[in-house]
């Protein structure tokens, strides 16, 4: 599977955007304000997991994670916290999610997290000033989409080791191509 991209997770972000600014007002007609805040993080919640383990190269462990993240639902459900703390927790298990499936360091999961808690905060930041749930869930998750371009690891090797891998022996064999190139162009 190939890796996804920032316009692939743009075009995710307003389809959400758009689902989730149509459901709102169509399901508080029938249901609670509370239930259906609750229904729509959840719903978009398990939406996005289920994107991600789609683009995710992994392949094990995706029935387990879908099981172990509708337990995890279940179970905020049933505290049902505030909705800021509600919102908080399904994003803390999109950010556990994304980091066992797309991150290998410890430091590249930390920095998702902190695009995370930005990604929740400019959510809440445009909702306060334009009251839109479509503007509100657009920048959500075109700041998430933002996720491709934090690296897998971050660690560091010195100039030594790398050499010693690959790269000096594909200088080699790059600079022995290009002197017989110019060989050939000069000779005709």
């Amino acid at each position: 599977m190939r890796k996804p991209t920032f316009i692939e997770g743009a075009v995710f972000a307003f389809a959400v955007s758009v689902s989730g600014g149509v459901l709102l007002p169509v399901l508080s007609l029938i249901l609670p304000g509370g239930t259906v805040l609750r229904l729509l993080i959840a719903g978009l919640g398990v939406a996005y997991i289920l994107y991600l383990l789609n683009r995710s190269s992994e392949r094990t462990g995706r029935v387990t994670t879908l099981a172990a993240w509708l337990v995890a639902a279940l179970a905020i459900w049933i505290i049902a916290p505030s909705p800021v703390l509600y919102a908080l927790l399904h994003l803390v298990l999109v950010w556990l999610i994304r980091s066992l499936y797309f991150y290998s360091s410890a430091l590249s999961a930390l920095v998702d997290m902190g695009l995370s808690g930005l990604s929740l905060a400019t959510a809440f930041w445009v909702a306060s000033w334009t009251g839109s749930v479509f503007l509100s869930l657009w920048c959500f998750f075109l700041v998430q989409a933002l996720f491709i371009a934090i690296p897998s690891s971050w660690q560091l090797r010195s100039g030594k080791e790398y050499r010693s891998h690959d790269g000096g022996e594909r200088f080699g064999l790059a600079y022995r191509a290009a002197q017989s190139a110019v060989r050939k162009l000069s000779t005709n």
